[in-house]
């Protein structure tokens, strides 16, 4: 056995799950699984089909994004779970799709506002959009400077990576994160959903208005706050 088995086996049962979550197409997308104690994370490899996967495929890189151990080469995303993983201590998965309605907000350079109370159970704010990157950004490191695209935008908005665990990255697409890599795909879930509700709300009232703060607090608070006693 293999110290690393046990996050190629947790990124092996992720990234099977998005496609049956109608979550990809083809190879688009990824999902990763961090040990904190190694310093290494799990990740799908770049350009294999989905249906073609297995545990031992699962390639291992560090938070440098330097390939440990595997045979093929890691997804093209890597560098922007390995900064991710770099910074915020406390991501433990990471995924990140072209999944239709999450990346059509992303294509479209806006935050997804937060209309109802499906979206209330997971966040308090609008889904953010991080900006299109610089030119000279885009000229650099391309993976590695949209991980920092990510960081700024969170920054910038003043937002907490462990409350909010979703991003749109502006002309891109979404990525989602969690304390592992099934609460990341589940949050990949959970955004596009939402995305598509959202989507529908402004095309049935293009006037539709923001979800009331009591609404908000009271959702959220009842399956996140320390009286927590919702679930379905």
């Amino acid at each position: 056995m293999s110290k690393y088995d046990h996050i190629r086996e947790e990124a092996f049962e992720a990234n099977m799950q998005l496609p049956k979550l109608g979550l990809v197409l083809f190879t688009f997308g990824n999902v990763s699984a961090a040990d904190r104690s190694l310093g290494v994370f799990a990740i799908k490899p770049s350009g294999v089909p989905y249906e073609q996967l297995s545990p031992g495929k699962m390639v291992i890189v560090d938070f440098d994004g330097k390939t440990i151990d595997g045979s093929l080469r890691p997804s093209s995303d890597t560098l922007t779970h390995a900064v991710l993983y770099k910074h915020w201590e406390k991501v433990g998965g990471i995924t990140h799709t072209h999944s239709t309605y999450a990346t059509s907000w992303a294509q479209s350079q806006r935050d997804i506002p937060i209309f109802g109370t499906t979206h209330a159970d997971h966040n308090t704010v609008d889904i953010p959009c991080a900006p299109p990157m610089s030119d000279d950004m885009i000229r650099g490191d391309y993976e590695y400077q949209t991980g920092f695209q990510i960081l700024n935008c969170f920054k910038e908005n003043k937002l907490d990576y462990e409350e909010v665990e979703m991003v749109l990255v502006g002309n891109h697409a979404p990525f989602t994160w969690g304390k592992d890599a099934a609460k990341a795909v589940y949050n990949s879930a959970v955004l596009e959903s939402v995305a598509q509700m959202a989507l529908l709300t402004e095309q049935i009232n293009p006037k539709a208005p923001r979800l009331k703060d009591a609404l908000i607090k009271k959702h959220f608070e009842r399956k996140h706050g320390p009286n927590s006693y919702y679930g379905q």
